[in-house]
């Protein structure tokens, strides 16, 4: 890994914003949704961590989240195999306090005994719905300087369609910041204003201390989310600062956005900026390279490991092991691991999950504003 921050620990929550997309989440969570062709979610932001010396993180689970301790296991891709630290996922009801949790206050009062137990100055919040490569580093070097209370990360960019559309009181809240230089001057709820806004990046950094007494009041007061009932009403009490992002991010909020942001993948220069500048680690499966058998074309396509083409496949997305048979057609797709596309299938603008098998000669067509979305029970969904 590149630096070391032995001072910080890291809390990730795999589930805040598994509402958003539905579809995906009958059997995962958004932490492990798959994502760029051999990634789930939680690889940015775990990775991001781990290349900044953060060696001991939490992962506080609420639901479905086998299918996250079966892609991180112990945590010996993103090199978390410690004695003392490395990574922990507590799911609900491991210990008497921890139960399944609505938002941030409550899963944080769950663990307040192992935060006390730590001995890292600062706690990283972070989620798991925005792929992006991010320097932590710089992040607590910005708080320390200011002598901040709280530290919170934002781009300044539009809001997505699929938040602007949303309910207003839907429970994945999402955040804009108002700001007087560096400071936070108001937290905005759901906002629904277009054009550039300042966007929290769902990640802040505070004192491991002040979290332990923020979170013992909140809790007590029956508070659930952390930025809505903490930070906002004591926004002239506590110091809050801003640090700008300006890297590039993949944010999932509807079934639209996961399609829109795997297919920007297919341009080199958001690849490079998603990948770079520090590594991005996954969970290996050794398999071979993608082969493209004699009568096959292939054009701008993103094929992981594993893939067999003998069709036509162009402007899609390929997950590891995915199969197109000969005589079948694939164009602007995000297939998952181990589809098979049978011979003669023929699909535009479709999402399949995993080990979903599209049957010789079907057609399924959708557009780039209506993709279809197929899944293994064999049901067939369109999704504005």
């Amino acid at each position: 890994m590149v630096n070391s921050n032995s001072d910080a620990l890291g809390i990730i929550f795999p589930n805040s914003y598994d509402p958003l997309v539905p579809e995906l989440v009958g059997e995962r969570l958004m932490a492990s949704i798959p994502f760029a062709g051999r990634y789930r979610m939680v690889d940015f932001i775990l990775s991001s961590m781990a290349n900044c010396g953060i060696d001991n993180i939490s992962m506080i689970v609420r639901n479905n989240y086998h299918s996250l301790m079966d892609h991180l296991g112990s945590g010996r891709e993103w090199d978390l195999v410690r004695k003392k630290g490395g990574l922990n996922i507590v799911p609900p009801y491991a210990e008497k306090t921890v139960k399944v949790y609505n938002g941030r206050v409550e899963a944080l009062a769950s663990i307040i005994d192992y935060l006390k137990d730590q001995k890292e100055k600062y706690a990283v919040l972070a989620d798991a719905n925005i792929a992006l490569n991010f320097d932590f580093n710089a992040l607590i070097e910005a708080h320390e300087a200011s002598k901040a209370d709280v530290t919170m990360a934002y781009k300044e960019e539009p809001l997505p369609a699929g938040l602007l559309g949303a309910p207003v009181n839907s429970s994945a809240l999402y955040y804009t910041l108002s700001l007087a230089g560096d400071k936070v001057s108001k937290i905005y709820i759901n906002a629904k204003e277009t054009g550039n806004q300042n966007f929290y990046l769902n990640i802040c950094v505070m004192s491991r201390e002040l979290l332990i007494d923020l979170i013992n009041t909140a809790f007590i007061r029956g508070y659930v989310y952390f930025e809505r009932d903490i930070l906002a009403p004591q926004i002239d009490k506590l110091d809050i600062r801003s640090f700008r992002f300006d890297g590039y991010t993949a944010r999932i909020c509807d079934m639209n956005s996961y399609f829109d942001e795997n297919m920007k993948l297919l341009d080199d220069e958001n690849l490079d900026a998603l990948f770079s500048p520090s590594p991005v680690y996954t969970k290996i499966r050794d398999d071979n390279p993608t082969r493209y058998i004699n009568g096959s074309r292939a054009n701008n396509i993103m094929a992981a490991d594993g893939c067999v083409i003998e069709g036509e496949a162009e402007n899609s997305i390929l997950f590891r092991g995915v199969k197109i048979a000969k005589g079948a057609r694939v164009k602007n797709c995000v297939l998952m691991q181990d589809t098979v596309i049978e011979e003669g299938a023929d699909l535009e603008y479709v999402i399949t999950d995993k080990n979903v098998t599209v049957t010789a000669d079907k057609e399924l067509k959708g557009s780039d504003t209506f993709p279809v979305y197929r899944k293994i029970q064999n049901c067939i969904t369109s999704y504005a």
